[in-house]
């Protein structure tokens, strides 16, 4: 399964020293909450991430406050693609078992 989508950058603003993330539209969110994946810690989901040409696994993990999962960005994908803070990305996201 490939989730394909475009969101905005924004700071997760309880801490303003890098961490940046967007946030995955609320119909993916749903596909996501649907499949039958192993519990994780948080709720969160392992993922395969592509922006640009980088590529990287991580976790996406949901947010009440925005009613759908959040993707963290870290600053290395942000300069190695050259998006400014709050820029717009395009992203692949794929689950991993």
């Amino acid at each position: 399964m490939q989730l394909r989508f475009t969101a905005q950058l924004w700071q997760w603003q309880v801490r303003t020293d890098s961490w940046w993330f967007v946030t995955v539209p609320p119909d993916l969110s749903d596909e996501l909450a649907e499949l039958p994946l192993p519990p994780r810690g948080f709720g969160s989901i392992k993922v395969r991430v592509t922006i640009g040409s980088t590529r990287w696994e991580t976790s996406v993990f949901p947010s009440d406050e925005r009613k759908a999962y959040v993707l963290p960005v870290k600053k290395a994908v942000r300069a190695a693609e050259g998006i400014a803070d709050g820029g717009t990305v395009d992203v692949m996201l794929e689950p991993v078992r």
